[in-house]
This record gives C-alpha cells, sequence and structure tokens, in this order.
C-alpha cells in the first residue's frame, strides 16, 4: 500500500481530502513535517483561502516539496492547491508560488459572480491522460474560488471550465496533477479522479 502524504497548509478542510482517498482504499496521513513528505510515495497539496496565508504556512516545506516532485513523487494539488504550485499569483499583491508548474494565478473577471461557488461541467481537452481515465467530458464538479491558472504551456490543461471565461479546471505535467475544483465533494466524478491518483500511484 503506497504512503500518500497530505500537505497541511493550515487553510481548508483537510479532513476531507483525507476521507476521500480513504475510499479509495488507500490510506492517506496529514503532515506539516518535511521528513514524512521525503518519506512518502505521493504527496497531495489542498487549501481553500487566501494564497498568501498558505503559502507562507508551508514555505519551511517548499525545498522538500521541490525536491521530491523533481525527483519524480506523484502530486495532487486541490483548489489553492492547484494555484500554489504555479509561479507567482495577483491575489492581493504578487506572491511567489512553488513554480512547480509555469504561470500565473489571475483574479476572474469583475463582471462575473465571484467567488464562482457551485456545480460546473469539464471539458476534456487531453482525454488520455491518466487523471481523467473513465471521466466523461462534461461531468460536473463541485467549484469554490476566486482565482484561477493561467498555465505558460497550455499543453499541461487537461480540462477546461466554462464561467464566462475558460480557465483550466485540470492541469498536469508528468506525475504532477492539479484540478481547481474539489474532486472530495464532487460524488462519483470526484472519486474517480482520486483513484486515478491512487492507480497511478500504485503503478
Amino acid at each position: 500500500m503506497p504512503k500518500i502524504v497530505i500537505i497541511d497548509s493550515g487553510l481548508g478542510n483537510i479532513r476531507s481530502v483525507q476521507k476521500g482517498i480513504e475510499k479509495t482504499g488507500c490510506i492517506a496521513y496529514i503532515t506539516t513535517e518535511a521528513k514524512e513528505i521525503r518519506e512518502a510515495d505521493a504527496l497531495i497539496l489542498p487549501g481553500v483561502g487566501a494564497f498568501r496565508d498558505a503559502i507562507n504556512n508551508i514555505r519551511p516545506l517548499s525545498n522538500a516539496i521541490s525536491e521530491e516532485v523533481n525527483s519524480g513523487k506523484p502530486l495532487l494539488g486541490i483548489c489553492l492547491g492547484l494555484q500554489l504550485l504555479f509561479t507567482e499569483s495577483t491575489e492581493g499583491g504578487c506572491y511567489e508560488g512553488l513554480n512547480v508548474l509555469k504561470g500565473k494565478i489571475i483574479r476572474l473577471p469583475d463582471t462575473l459572480k465571484v467567488p464562482h461557488m457551485g456545480w460546473n461541467s469539464l471539458k476534456l481537452v487531453d482525454f488520455n491522460n491518466p487523471i481523467v481515465r473513465e471521466v466523461p467530458s462534461n461531468s460536473y464538479v463541485y467549484f469554490v474560488h476566486s482565482y484561477y491558472a493561467e498555465p505558460k504551456d497550455q499543453k499541461e490543461i487537461v480540462a477546461l471550465t466554462d464561467y464566462g471565461v475558460d480557465f483550466a479546471s485540470i492541469v498536469s505535467r508528468g506525475h504532477v496533477f492539479a484540478t481547481q475544483f474539489h474532486p472530495e465533494k464532487s460524488g462519483k466524478v470526484g472519486l474517480r479522479i482520486l483513484r486515478n491518483f491512487v492507480d497511478y500511484v500504485k503503478r
């Protein structure tokens, strides 16, 4: 059984993510320790809230996260966790992210109702990505966010979602996967995505 570690950024209900992983038949451990990040077989970086607070909370772990990801360790980012993986965020100023993925986090247009909260659909653009195995295009998932990612490399976009603007709702580069929505709150589709990540880790 792989050891999956959930990185606690101090923001959001990470217990719900842990329960989601448990539903796949696997066990996930919550940690704030670099040692456990290094000993894990895979990492999950969730979160809800302000980018600045989260990045400050995990800054002591940033070297461990970057080194393990660079070594090939699988990682799944969820919601704010997706945003933390990128180069920088414009939320409340300009703040450096983990730079695992190249690109910028920007605010949804003021012409839209912000935050984007509730169910919306996925338009798959990379049907062969392992994170969306057996996930039909136009499946509905649950969002809560005011900012979204603009990846520098458009080939890293796995799925888009239309909310008055098409934004990247799933991104991936190699063994790194991230969702702007909450798979742990997205019913059977979300559970399928979590199971796909666990299956990828087991390979």
